[in-house]
């Protein structure tokens, strides 16, 4: 009976360290943060270069809710802004200088129904500096986006609800009137397919960005056009990847030159870029 009592006194000792280091544990959060930095030959926004060709440093972060909730951000050097300092636009108006920052501020809901993805959100784009033009409006830009996901396909289509939208459209005044650009919208297709036990992701992209009422002058060709990408990517240990993908547009000289032409460069050229990137 002692010989029990004393097994059990010992058993409860070794156990006692257990409970008490269970209770201590902090509970699980609700939330989980990641942040990315990345370094890129340049950057490609919807086929278009927005360095002029020229290096970019890219971050953001990301905050998620157990719920499904989510909010952002992210930044890189632009130089598109300023790109055109001192050009006469065919109206006479004179383009000054810009910024060279593009900030965006995304928030949204994300959900899985029986596989399919679901991603609903809104997206502001800020440019401290603003493009200033004489007869256009302002590049900040507003979007709302949803998107559908399943396994490695997606299709996305992102609209802009702001009366502005980069720069496009005339701007407003009592005697000849100007353009809203709520009804603009860019839909897309993507694909990120991995390539067996390699490592190595394969990255297929076509977009289309239609305009609503976009137009250098009246007589200019319509600013929307198609882009498209190829490219891959290899992860490493510690959340590295690198990669390099080749983009190309439909936009055509004539669109260009009245578009799409900034520092004498047709910015939608068929261009290739490689990047490095951390996520932590």
């Amino acid at each position: 009976m002692r010989k029990s009592l004393i097994t059990i006194a010992v058993l409860g000792a070794l156990a006692a360290p257990s409970f008490v280091f269970a209770a201590d544990a902090a509970p699980a959060s609700d939330f989980t943060a990641s942040y990315n930095v990345g370094l890129f030959s340049q950057y490609i926004f919807r086929g278009l270069t927005q360095t002029n060709n020229k290096p970019a440093l890219q971050g953001g972060f990301d905050v998620s809710h157990k719920s499904g909730l989510y909010i952002g951000g992210w930044s890189s050097n632009v130089s598109w802004l300023r790109d055109n300092e001192g050009y006469v636009a065919p109206n006479g108006g004179v383009y000054s200088s810009g910024g060279s920052l593009e900030i965006d501020l995304y928030g949204g809901f994300k959900t899985d129904v029986s596989g399919l993805g679901i991603d609903l959100g809104a997206l502001q784009y800020y440019y401290p500096g603003a493009h200033k033009q004489q007869y256009y409006d302002k590049a900040n830009t507003t979007e709302l986006y949803g998107a559908l996901s399943y396994g490695w396909l997606q299709a996305k289509i992102s609209g802009v609800v702001s009366k502005d939208a980069w720069g496009f459209g005339k701007k407003y005044n009592a005697s000849t009137g100007g353009d809203d650009e709520r009804g603009t919208y860019y839909a897309e297709l993507n694909a990120n397919i991995p390539l067996a036990d390699t490592g190595i992701t394969a990255l297929l992209h076509v977009g289309r960005q239609e305009f609503n009422q976009a137009r250098a002058s009246y007589t200019s060709p319509d600013a929307s056009y198609t882009d498209w990408k190829v490219g891959l990517t290899k992860g490493f240990d510690g959340g590295v990847n690198i990669g390099a993908f080749y983009t190309d547009t439909n936009i055509s000289t004539a669109n260009a030159a009245a578009n799409w032409t900034y520092a004498n460069k047709n910015i939608g050229d068929s261009t290739g870029t490689v990047f490095v990137q951390k996520t932590f």
